[in-house]
């Protein structure tokens, strides 16, 4: 599981977050998401911890608090949606109408 932190301020780095939750517990990873074409951080980013109760410990204390001058929205991260290749539908081609031969 992985924790959502929303509501970063665009200076954060991986090194300052992961500080932040290394209070809590060991941090396996932390993603800051980048626009694609600007480069620029999205404003929000995915902790990983070792064990729940650490990821547990550091939503209760950090969702709402004020860090770099932002009030932090912290929680678990929901599964990826699967977005799927098609848009519904079937792709074949052909089917109804009349013929004529």
């Amino acid at each position: 599981m992985s924790i959502y932190v929303g509501n970063l301020s665009y200076d954060v780095t991986q090194d300052a977050l992961s500080a932040v939750f290394a209070e809590y517990g060991t941090v396996k990873r932390v993603q800051l998401p980048t626009d694609r074409e600007t480069g620029r951080l999205r404003g929000f980013a995915f902790v990983e911890m070792n064990s729940e109760a650490e990821e547990t410990a550091a939503i209760d204390a950090l969702d709402g608090a004020e860090w770099m001058g932002r009030d932090l929205k912290v929680n678990k991260a929901k599964p990826k949606e699967d977005r799927g290749g098609s848009f519904g539908g079937n792709r074949g081609g052909g089917g109804g109408g009349s013929r004529r031969y």
